[in-house]
């Protein structure tokens, strides 16, 4: 019986040690992967998107196809064009008309907001938490202006 008891014994304190050692990790929360601005393309969409990169987790997107000089504008935050108010910043399901989503925005890549953003790497966003500003660090505000070439007629 010895015999048996000791492993059996052993095999429990083990399991019980790693169940332990488990829930002390699980405590550890992993650190939040930055915001930032990405660029990416899929198909002859471009899409130029502030958030966490390879996530779903994204305040602000803007997409377009090339020469259209037109972008497609959805996230959590919207662009703050002044002399525009949208009646909504509630998220919205899919339109059964058009098949987009029923806040997404289109707007000219010239609009006063999104040329600031183009020239400047500013752009003044409003969203659950009030007016705010995204701001872009010179290696993003490239990313930037290769979306805006694309989208626009203007050369990079």
């Amino acid at each position: 019986m010895l015999k048996f008891a000791i492993p059996a014994v052993a095999a429990l304190g083990l399991v019980a040690f790693a169940a332990q050692s488990r829930a002390t990790n699980a405590d550890v929360q992993p650190a939040a992967a930055p915001m930032a601005w990405h660029l990416s393309r899929e198909g002859v969409t471009a899409k130029l998107a502030y958030g966490v990169e390879s996530s779903d987790q994204l305040a602000l997107m803007l997409t377009c196809e090339p020469g259209q000089a037109q972008a497609v504008i959805y996230g959590d935050v919207k662009p703050v064009f002044r002399g525009i108010q949208k009646a909504s910043m509630t998220r919205a399901a899919i339109d059964p008309i058009s098949g987009g989503l029923e806040d997404e925005v289109r707007v000219s890549v010239e609009e006063p907001s999104l040329k600031q953003l183009a020239l400047y790497g500013k752009i003044a966003v409003e969203g659950d938490a009030g007016e705010f500003e995204l701001t872009a660090r010179p290696e993003e505000r490239k990313l930037i202006g290769d979306f805006f070439s694309y989208c626009g007629t203007r050369p990079a």
